[in-house]
Order: C-alpha cells, then sequence, then structure tokens
C-alpha cells in the first residue's frame, strides 16, 4: 500500500482514510477505519466520470452484485454511498498478499500447494456461481492470500445473468492472458470463462509465468485464443487438470466441482506450510496519516521562461501489491490504455483478435520481447518507485543509457483542448506518476518564444533535494508516424503516432536546472538499436507532445507529465 497523497481526502462518509491500495480505470481504493476501528476497503469512483452514465451504472452494478455475494470467499459489504458524489462503496479489508504479489516474492508454488489453492479458489468460485453471478476478472492480482484461506476481490465487472452486460461493441471485458477465447471472440460470458480464468491463474502460481507469455495485450490474447498454455515444468498431474481448465472450447472444461474433486485435496490449505509462509508477505496497516509538507507557491529567480509545476489532480496508477481494481473505459481519441510502463495493471478489451496481430507487426516494439511493463500478470509484483526510492532495486542505483519503447504510446497533447487548470492545451490521459516536487519548461532555444519551429529548450528539476537518484529522460513525439528514411509523415498518414517518439538520455535530475536542446538531444531508439536522428519540428506541423518520464531502467519508466506545443 502507498501512503496517502495531498490531494486525497482525510475522510470518506464516516471512515477515516488511512492509505492508498490501488488505482484502476473506475476509481482509487483506499484502506479505511470505521470510527469503531473497523478496517474497510473502500473505492472512491473518479471525479471526471461521476456525469458518466454507463460509469456509474456499472460501479451500481458492483455495489449490487457484492452485496449479493455473501461468501466465505469473499470480501462482504460493509457500506456505499450511492445518491451523491462522491460515489464509494466499503467492503471488509483483507489482510494478506495477493497471489501475484507472493509468485513474485517467493516464486512458483510447489504442486501440491497449488492443488489446496486450486480447490479452494474452485470452491469459492462455486459458490459465486450459484448466487447467480460470473466473475469475469479473476487473475493472480484479484486472489488475495488471507490467513483463513485465499478470497476473491474485484467484482467491478462481474455480472448476473439478470443484469445488462453493459459492454460496449469491440471491448471485451477481463484481462488479457485470463479471459477466456469465447469471451474475446464472442463476447460469450458464463461460469465456463471463469474456469479457464481459474486454470489461467493458477497455471501462473505454478510457474511464476505469465500463462500465455509477454507482450502487447493484443498478441498474449491472440495466444490465448490460438496456442497453449505455458506449463513447462510443471508436475504432469496438475499440468494435465489446468489444461483442461484452459481448453480453447468451453464445452471441453471441467466444472468447478469436478475440478475440486480432481485435486484430491485431503487437509486444509491454511495447513499448507508454504501457503503459512506466504501471509508474512502481507504489509502492515499504517497509522493515521500526517499533513504533508507545503510545496512554494512560486518558482526560484533562475527557473527558464514558462516553467511549470507537475500537476497533482491526476489519478495515479497502482504503485503497490494489493487491490488492483480493472479498468473498464473503451479504448478511444479520448481515453486510450496504456501499457508501456511498469506501473499499469489492468484490462486491456481485445475484440478482433486477428487484426490485432497485424497490428503488432507494425508498432515499434511490438510484441517483441516487451518485458514485464507490458504484461499484467506482473504488475503488482514488479518493483515499484517506492520500493525502488529505499534502493531495493539495482537498476535505480545508476541511470540506463536510454529507455525504450515497450507499448503503443497513447499520450497526446492536443493544443486546442482544456487543460484541469482552465488553460488551453492538454493531454488526453493523466500521469501515471505523481511528484509535486517537479518542474518543467518548454520554450524555444532563446528562451523568448514560444516553441513552434527550430530549436527548441527544455528545462527540468526538482524543488528540493530527493533521498535517492532520480532519474529522467523527456520524450518528444510528432503528431503522425514519421518514416525514418524520409525524416517526414508517411505519405498519405492521418493516423495517431503511436510511437515514444524521440528520447533523450537518462538523466539525474536535481535542484539544478538541467536543460536539453532538441533536436540535438534527443534519438529514436527501437529494440536497442538507434533508429535514427530526430527531425526537426517543421518537418510534421501540428500538435507535438512531450513527455517526462521518470525511469529506473530501459523498460521500467513511468509519465510524470505530459505537455506540448505546435509547430508551424
Amino acid at each position: 500500500m502507498d501512503a496517502l497523497k495531498d490531494r486525497d481526502p482525510a475522510r470518506m462518509g464516516a471512515y477515516t482514510l488511512l492509505a492508498r491500495l490501488g488505482a484502476g480505470g473506475m476509481g482509487q481504493v483506499y484502506l479505511g477505519r470505521s470510527p469503531g476501528g473497523r478496517l474497510v476497503a473502500l473505492k472512491v469512483i473518479r471525479d471526471e466520470i461521476t456525469d458518466h452514465p454507463e460509469a456509474l451504472a456499472r460501479f451500481r452494478r458492483e455495489v449490487e452484485t457484492v452485496r449479493a455475494v455473501r461468501s466465505a470467499y469473499t470480501a462482504n459489504l460493509i457500506d456505499a454511498s450511492l445518491d451523491t458524489a462522491p460515489y464509494w462503496l466499503a467492503t471488509e479489508y483483507v489482510p494478506g498478499p495477493t497471489l501475484s504479489h507472493a509468485v513474485a516474492q517467493r516464486g512458483p508454488l510447489p504442486a501440491e500447494t497449488c492443488r489446496a489453492l486450486l480447490a479452494a479458489l474452485a470452491e469459492g468460485l462455486a459458490a459465486v456461481h450459484a448466487y447467480g453471478v460470473t466473475h469475469r476478472d479473476l487473475k493472480p492480482q484479484n486472489v488475495i492470500l488471507a490467513a483463513q484461506g485465499p478470497q476473491l476481490i474485484d467484482f467491478g465487472i462481474a455480472r448476473s445473468a439478470a443484469q445488462t452486460a453493459l459492454t460496449e461493441a469491440g471491448f471485451a471485458p477481463g484481462t488479457p492472458g485470463f479471459t477466456a477465447p469465447e469471451v474475446l471472440l464472442r463476447n460469450e460470458v458464463g461460469p465456463a470463462a471463469d474456469v479457464f480464468a481459474l486454470g489461467a491463474t493458477l497455471a501462473h502460481a505454478a510457474t511464476g509465468r505469465p500463462p500465455f507469455g509477454h507482450g502487447e495485450p493484443a498478441g498474449i490474447s491472440y495466444r490465448a485464443v490460438h496456442e497453449p498454455v505455458d506449463l513447462t515444468g510443471v508436475e504432469p498431474g496438475l499440468a494435465a487438470l489446468l489444461e483442461a481448465c484452459v481448453a480453447k472450447d468451453p464445452a471441453a472444461r471441467p466444472g468447478l466441482g469436478e475440478v475440486v474433486a480432481r485435486c484430491g485435496v485431503r487437509t486444509a490449505l491454511v495447513e499448507d506450510a508454504f501457503y503459512a509462509g506466504l501471509l508474512a508477505l502481507g504489509e502492515a496497516v499504517p497509522p493515521t496519516p500526517t499533513a504533508l509538507p507545503a510545496m512554494p507557491a512560486t518558482p526560484p529567480d533562475d527557473a527558464p521562461v514558462g516553467v511549470h509545476d507537475a500537476p497533482t489532480i491526476a489519478p495515479q496508477a497502482p504503485r503497490a501489491h494489493g487491490y488492483t481494481p480493472t479498468r473498464t473505459a473503451q479504448p478511444s481519441r479520448t481515453s486510450r490504455p496504456r501499457g508501456k510502463s511498469w506501473l499499469i495493471a489492468g484490462a486491456a478489451g481485445v475484440a478482433v483478435v486477428v487484426g490485432a496481430v497485424v497490428a503488432l507487426t507494425l508498432l515499434p516494439g511490438g510484441d517483441h520481447d516487451a518485458g514485464k511493463g507490458a504484461d499484467d500478470t506482473a504488475g503488482p509484483g514488479t518493483t515499484s518507485a517506492s520500493a525502488t526510492a529505499s534502493g531495493s532495486d539495482e537498476s535505480a542505483l545508476r541511470p540506463p543509457a536510454y529507455v525504450e519503447q515497450t507499448n503503443p504510446s497513447r499520450d497526446f497533447w492536443e493544443a486546442d483542448a482544456t487543460s484541469a487548470g482552465g488553460g488551453l492545451g492538454a493531454c488526453n490521459l493523466p500521469s501515471e506518476e505523481q511528484n509535486p516536487q517537479f518542474q518543467w519548461s518548454v520554450s524555444a532555444a532563446d528562451g523568448k518564444s514560444a516553441y513552434t519551429s527550430g530549436k527548441g529548450r527544455i528545462g527540468i528539476r526538482l524543488k528540493f533535494a530527493a533521498a535517492e537518484p532520480y532519474y529522467v529522460s523527456v520524450a518528444v513525439k510528432a503528431p503522425h508516424a514519421i518514416d525514418q528514411d524520409t525524416g517526414r509523415p508517411f505519405e498519405g498518414a492521418a493516423q495517431a503516432n503511436l510511437d515514444l517518439g524521440y528520447t533523450s538520455k537518462p538523466v539525474a535530475v536535481g535542484t539544478d536546472w538541467v536543460e536539453l536542446t532538441y533536436p540535438d538531444d534527443f534519438r529514436q531508439i527501437v529494440r536497442g538499436k538507434d533508429a535514427g536522428d530526430a527531425i526537426p519540428v517543421e518537418n510534421d506541423p501540428g500538435d507535438w507532445t512531450v513527455l517526462f518520464l521518470h525511469v529506473q531502467g530501459t523498460r521500467k519508466y513511468a509519465s510524470i507529465v505530459c505537455d506540448g506545443f505546435v509547430a508551424k
């Protein structure tokens, strides 16, 4: 869990907020304490979507689902506020690590532990199905390893047979690698799809690897439809059972009762020594937070022209293990899911899988060794910003030579958009990580005019010295996809540029201003190789995007600021 931010409320309803548990497309999840001292997980809907009828309908459906399903394997609903904003729900807080975090920390689970866990989760799913509800997003991040046994969490896209799907055309629910083929291809959701997700979840637990590999969500989903699950090294009997669970044909999958019987469990899971050892990976409840120190209101005298403070209102992606809500936003020009960073967790829907594979061959990075940053199963278990700040990741002690795109970059700055502060010029996506001490400036090289042509000057600094090295790379991307042979947009190209763009070498940032010059200090790197010089901005008139990236490794980075300029 993460400490509260200065923009977070101190209370929600009758509950005192203690920490952040995670975030997703729908909202922020907090650890709260009731007036009587009971701990709760409190999910608050983001302000930006409170006026969106479909989002509110999804949230109301989640509340009703959690209210209806009362099981030993789920966190029960305690309270909810559905009448006026802010909308929120509170469930029992279940202490313990997620299965994803446990595997990341301790490696694959022994076969006997996997069997016991599989049986317990199958029994839990059967109890949920008995209420006429399908979970639709079972994955390692949504399984809490609690002292009383595993708990299923996040019913954000769960659905009962009587409820409307609330699924837009072309958007498949669930998470790539754990979503069944019939859901991806035909949006056919039923109990058998949960069995598929259960098998994929235990495949990850048994191998420590994503069940259908790393990479772009589209590529992962293609393999889930057409290729076998990765069970290399798994004990043959357990492998056969998991293969049956992830059969491509839903009719060929065993029922949950059969799964339990084939596990042959003879003792309680909580008596398993390996499982008991995983419980220690849970985090202690923090004390009541204290107020954050105030930040300076004005920049120093030596600040470059047009200096900006990093925004503090954008929602933040999850950075620690624990509750990981599913993203349910439909990809669009103004709301695009990101998969490029090591912070992202959540679902990206893929409906037309064959077309998606064609796209993979056209995008830089593609499905080629995309690393942990592009794989949801590695999300909460990967190194977090907070972990690295404490020195637990050696990659943070020295900067990489460059940063490399892992997935399509869907951040776009538009000059005619209205920013949260009311001014013109804004990005379509919020920052992935917050740093209220970060300052930046984008201007013409002479420092006296707006940057529209020629060379540009980009300045970066921190207001106060960081306790650990803080590395930043700047990415500058053209409005359109660029043909590196000509240095201009592809002939007839009108599509948005999904490249990360031209990036600077990561530099250590402190309280002194660091200045970079575009295009001199920028290159394009593709799969570890120099793909060419940065082009003059005049080659592609329009809205250019500037991303400021907190870097922890060649493929471990997160956006802290998105800005831009108009090239003429």
